[in-house]
């Protein structure tokens, strides 16, 4: 499953490189509604710091949105049971901040034996450095850190499929400006 944790309006001039995780989440999020991996997404306090990004929600019209006030998505009964209706035991995170929501949630569910990937060039903090540190302690606590293409490249196993040519325009992408 991949989650998708608050990448919120407010956020948006605040985050360090959004730009990259706004462009890097959309290519995860069209992945997996192509090849039909579930997608949840979260909203800490939306009241007060606003919706999920609009770019990120028209491709995820009918995803589960859960509103959350704890920073790990893993301490909101919705959320808990958005992804045990699921059924799956692998979770992909992307979103912000590395070090407060996306690690917490990491480290939850990683006690709850979940697997946890955390795409590195989909997360990051209003601080370079707290990008890194998030990123450095859930390597350390057992999270596999990879890349956008790292995931996506490793779910398709397989070139010349159809899942390979479903998913093939997302992958060709390149999320930085020329």
């Amino acid at each position: 499953a991949l989650v998708v944790i608050d990448i919120q309006e407010l956020f948006r001039s605040l985050i360090h490189d959004m730009g990259l995780v706004l462009a890097n989440s959309s290519r995860l999020i069209r992945f997996s509604r192509t090849l039909g991996i579930p997608v949840i997404a979260t909203e800490h306090y939306p009241a007060k710091l606003g919706s999920t990004a609009p770019e990120l929600m028209r491709h995820m019209p009918d995803a589960r949105v859960v509103e959350k006030i704890t920073f790990s998505c893993a301490g909101n009964a919705d959320f808990s049971a958005a992804l045990e209706q699921v059924g799956r035991r692998q979770v992909i995170l992307c979103g912000i901040e590395s070090h407060v929501c996306v690690y917490q949630t990491a480290r939850d569910l990683l006690a709850d034996g979940y697997q946890v990937a955390v795409i590195a060039d989909a997360v990051s903090s209003r601080l370079a450095a707290n990008r890194r540190h998030g990123l450095d302690r859930m390597r350390d606590m057992g999270a596999q850190i990879m890349s956008t293409e790292m995931i996506m490249f490793e779910i398709l196993e397989i070139a010349l499929s159809q899942d390979f040519r479903a998913v093939s325009d997302i992958l060709k992408e390149n999320p930085r400006p020329a």
